[in-house]
């Protein structure tokens, strides 16, 4: 199928200026590339200068439709045949895709991480473009996305709207919107791995000595220094979570930005044992919310089920407070205020609140506690992270630890031996 030769010359010579030109059947039609396919539609226009002209300004204007993202055929040729299995309807562009797929994926997650999601997609969508289509995208644009969201980003930060986006594009790939592979060009930036940076005890010393000017703040560092509880998680503890008789806290809930109260990060309840100093807290602590009322909260496992509970806060601003409206839990960016205030006044070198959970962890594996216990009292699911993260401190136990062993050993080696052997097997320092 090639192109007709007209009756006239001077409309051969017309049709030869405008590239994708083509008469068929005694009509004009027009010749371009989409989605790597050639396609040729008809006008069912007669060979005119006129209509060449308008030909070629209407090729014109699919091709640039095209070169941006926002080229419709069912829109430019509604009567074609290929009109169905060509077509990008409007409800095709990101917008109205991810529109659909907000409150599709708001189902299995909390409101606070909901408003998360949908900033991150609002983002990525706007500098991809809102009106492309999801049809039209290939890999090339989502690189470019990496490429505009590290300009003034943070990796982590980066990495959290590539992961974010990464699962609307695979939504997309599943309803068969977009090309396959998209999702998977998403990759997220490398980021160096940064060492824990726990507390000597020094330092935690200077806290609550220096640091420190109420009791509650004095118990409630300890607390976070001697049980490596998350932030979240402490500031939502409860004086219902604490059983002095037994010696135990009872992790069951977390508290966002947002006042926002949540399951714990891995999703499941957990209890710690308390070792003397962080016991000694929570007496302070219940003492001094003993007259405080029961707040009514509501506890989120996903958008749609949610627990009531009747709960006194353990650690609240109440009770330190001189305003007559005041929260009665803190939350994360309220701690992080009081935190960074505690290290001022004592005068160490500044950390994030995170860091208490690393002393803790730091501060067992020195003292050779059993891996598994401690990530049980971390909430970790197995202590392969205590493994990955702390490897450090852990390699600096190892030559007292092989002397331990070896020394285990012997004994074990001499309390089964006969009377009347000889010898003994000592390890050189």
């Amino acid at each position: 199928m090639g192109r007709e030769r007209t009756a006239g010359s001077g409309l051969e010579i017309e049709l030869a200026k405008h590239k994708g030109i083509e008469i068929h059947g005694g009509n004009l039609r027009v010749v371009f590339m989409w989605r790597r396919i050639r396609c040729r539609e008809s006008l069912g226009l007669p060979i005119t200068k006129a209509n060449i002209k308008h030909a070629a300004l209407l090729r014109a204007a699919i091709l640039h439709e095209i070169k941006i993202g926002t080229f419709d055929y069912g829109r430019h040729f509604p009567n074609s045949k290929h009109a169905n299995n060509y077509s990008t309807a409007k409800d095709e562009r990101l917008s109205a895709l991810m529109a659909r797929y907000k409150p599709l994926k708001a189902v299995d997650i909390t409101p606070m991480t909901e408003e998360k999601y949908g900033y991150a997609l609002d983002i990525c969508v706007d500098l991809i473009g809102a009106d492309r289509l999801a049809g039209v995208l290939l890999p090339e644009d989502i690189q470019l996305l990496r490429t505009k969201l590290i300009a003034d980003r943070a990796p982590s930060t980066s990495n959290h709207y590539l992961a974010t986006f990464a699962g609307f594009l695979a939504w997309c790939e599943s309803n068969r919107y977009c090309k396959a592979g998209l999702a998977a060009a998403c990759t997220r930036f490398a980021m160096s791995d940064k060492d824990p940076d726990p507390l000597t005890q020094d330092e935690f010393e200077q806290l609550i000595s220096k640091g420190c000017l109420h009791p509650q703040d004095v118990a409630a560092v300890t607390l976070a220094v001697y049980t490596g509880i998350r932030p979240g998680e402490m500031c939502a503890l409860a004086a219902e979570d604490v059983d002095l008789a037994t010696g135990q806290i009872h992790i069951s809930r977390a508290i966002t930005a947002d006042k926002t109260f949540k399951v714990p990060k891995t999703g499941k309840p957990r209890s710690i044992l308390l070792m003397p100093p962080a016991l000694e807290a929570c007496r302070t602590l219940l003492g001094l919310v003993a007259d405080h009322p029961k707040q009514q909260i509501k506890v989120y496992h996903n958008r749609h089920e949610s627990r009531d509970e009747l709960v006194t806060p353990l650690l609240s601003p109440t009770t330190q407070a001189r305003k007559k409206l005041i929260n009665h839990w803190f939350v994360s960016t309220a701690w992080n205020t009081k935190w960074a205030a505690i290290q001022r006044r004592a005068g160490i070198r500044p950390r994030r609140p995170y860091q208490t959970r690393h002393t803790y962890a730091c501060w067992c594996l020195t003292a050779r506690g059993n891996l598994a216990f401690i990530a049980k009292q971390m909430g970790h699911k197995d202590f392969t992270m205590l493994v990955e993260v702390y490897a450090k401190w852990m390699d600096d136990e190892s030559p007292d630890e092989l002397k331990r062993i070896w020394l285990e050993l012997s004994r074990t080696f001499n309390r089964d031996r006969p009377p009347h052997a000889s010898g003994r097997n000592e390890l050189k320092a």
